[in-house]
């Protein structure tokens, strides 16, 4: 797995922030859950999902009997955004390098929220009809499976989200015996 070193200046991100946020979890895992960016928890502790969005992830996966440690967490960028906004086209561009060495041979990724599917399967319309669809992404030359779904923060507004994404992580560990 490539990753950035401690003073990556690929992109503008650098400029703010406090840690690189790289994968955690098991990283030898067949399943990765693609997020969009580090939040301010995560920039802080430089680890991904461990912020309120974590909290609520890690609840759908105690929901189902997913066990967070068999699985490897990522996001498309390895830098907090300021102002927690989507990342753009080029900070995704310039991580795109270690994002592709981190999903290389998994088995399924799933891509949480709009801006990891914009990123991962180029889809830019409405969530409803894709989510926990079987679609395919090309890593490196290699089809992998990558079934999009909610972010973990559209469930605290919306329940069917919050359904959805219980429903794509029971998949998930039905499928792959997580």
């Amino acid at each position: 797995m490539i990753q950035p070193g401690r003073d990556c200046n690929l992109c503008g991100l650098c400029k703010g922030r406090t840690n690189l946020v790289l994968p955690s979890g098991d990283l030898s895992s067949p399943v990765v859950l693609v997020g969009e960016a580090p939040g301010e928890t995560e920039d802080l502790q430089g680890m991904p999902f461990v912020g309120r969005a974590g909290k609520i992830l890690n609840q759908a996966m105690e929901d189902v009997g997913l066990d967070r440690s068999k699985v490897m967490i990522t996001n498309t960028v390895k830098c907090r955004p300021p102002d927690n906004r989507d990342p753009e086209k080029e900070e995704m561009d310039a991580c795109r390098r270690f994002l592709e060495s981190e999903l290389l041979g998994r088995s399924v990724v799933v891509g949480l929220g709009k801006s990891a599917i914009k990123d991962l399967l180029g889809y830019t319309g409405p969530m409803a009809p894709v989510v926990n669809t079987r679609q395919y992404i090309e890593v490196q030359g290699t089809r992998v499976l990558f079934i999009p779904t909610y972010h973990p923060m559209a469930c605290v507004y919306q329940k069917v989200a919050r359904a959805e994404l219980r429903n794509t992580l029971r998949m998930i560990k039905e499928e792959f015996g997580l």
